[in-house]
């Protein structure tokens, strides 16, 4: 009785700590900041393109301060609330509604269903691949340039922002896992797999680097395995996880962080950094479960319904793969100011900033 009485008082005090979230009072401490990924961090580049892969009903949006916008959670995404973390008073606008007025704090590029492969979820219907949303920020910062009028300003200012990138698992869920769809399991192992994945993935980072990032924090996949959506498609075996799955992302984020390393060492001007999501996500296991918080479609997306669920606090989850607001909390603050470098390396976010 006493150690259930301890646990419940662990998990009741490390909920309460996670709810919590410091926002810096002031200007913030970059001048600007850009978004890349995919629905972890989309808040609404979707929501006019013909697609499957959109958010921009309820029960998303249920805890954000503006409701529905077109994130994959029911309240802030973990870009949002790194964003809060580096002093911005208002959310870093999408690329589909950015204005000139607005593109001099950041943009937002992200787009659910996108991969680093043009292919990927493509059945989905219409996304924004990482080479299309680096197409999209050479058109920013070309725009920039033009209101700016000083190349070597632009530049200098460009230098100084901070740049995040999570990408990566659509190329699993919504490509090589989906073998009836997509060729890439059938041409390669995972292993080589992996390997052409972190090449291209190498080159479009370095495309970024070209285009004037300098602080770039890339975060590593997290465990898909263990999402509700893999775990109802492909079964456990008596597992917590789907092994296989997390085997193959394992592989990814070894092979990502050697890339991440040699951009460093090539480009000593640049600081590239590794957020290790696996490593941060296993420290919630112990508090949260991994039960969606909403009533699931078949592709693991929400049900449209004004239901709201009253445990939705407790959940990893909201839908089949995307996390609850509580998690990205958990994840966004290990980001900011990491506990061990094995939730960031060489760097964590607070430190990229001051370098």
């Amino acid at each position: 009785m006493a150690n259930f009485k301890l646990n419940l008082f662990r998990s009741v005090y490390i909920f309460f700590e996670l709810m919590e979230i410091v926002v810096v009072i002031g200007k913030p401490q970059v001048p600007c900041y850009f978004i890349f990924g995919d629905s972890l961090f989309d808040s609404g580049n979707n929501n006019e393109l013909v697609t499957t892969a959109r958010s921009n009903y309820l029960p998303y949006g249920t805890d954000f301060p503006q409701g529905v916008t077109g994130r994959f959670t029911n309240g802030r995404t973990i870009a949002d609330l790194i964003g809060e973390l580096l002093g911005f008073d208002e959310y870093i606008p999408t690329y589909a509604t950015v204005t000139d007025q607005h593109i001099s704090q950041g943009v937002n590029y992200a787009s659910g269903g996108s991969g680093i492969r043009e292919e990927t979820g493509s059945h989905l219907g219409g996304r924004i691949s990482l080479d299309r949303q680096l197409l999209n920020h050479y058109s920013i910062v070309s725009r920039l340039f033009h209101l700016q009028r000083n190349i070597t300003f632009t530049r200098d200012y460009l230098s100084k922002c901070i740049y995040i990138v999570n990408i990566g698992s659509n190329d699993y869920i919504n490509n090589y896992f989906k073998p009836d769809i997509y060729a890439t399991s059938h041409m390669y192992t995972t292993n080589r797999y992996a390997r052409r994945l972190v090449q291209q993935y190498s080159r479009q980072l370095k495309c970024l680097y070209n285009l004037g990032g300098r602080k770039i924090a890339i975060f590593g996949l997290g465990l898909i395995g263990c999402t509700p959506a893999e775990i109802s498609t492909f079964g456990t075996e008596g597992r917590p996880c789907v092994k296989f799955i997390n085997d193959a992302v394992k592989l990814f984020n070894n092979k990502l962080k050697p890339i991440l390393d040699d951009l460093n060492a090539y480009n000593p001007d640049a600081k590239f950094t590794f957020i290790n999501v696996t490593s941060i996500s296993l420290q919630q296991g112990t508090v949260l479960t991994n039960v969606p918080s909403c009533i699931l479609r078949s592709d693991g997306q929400c049900v449209q319904t004004t239901l709201i669920s009253l445990v939705r606090s407790m959940s990893m989850f909201y839908d089949g793969y995307h996390p609850t607001e509580v998690s990205n909390i958990h994840t966004a603050r290990l980001s900011y100011i990491a506990i061990s470098r094995m939730d960031a390396s060489p760097y964590d976010i607070s430190h990229l900033v001051q370098l």
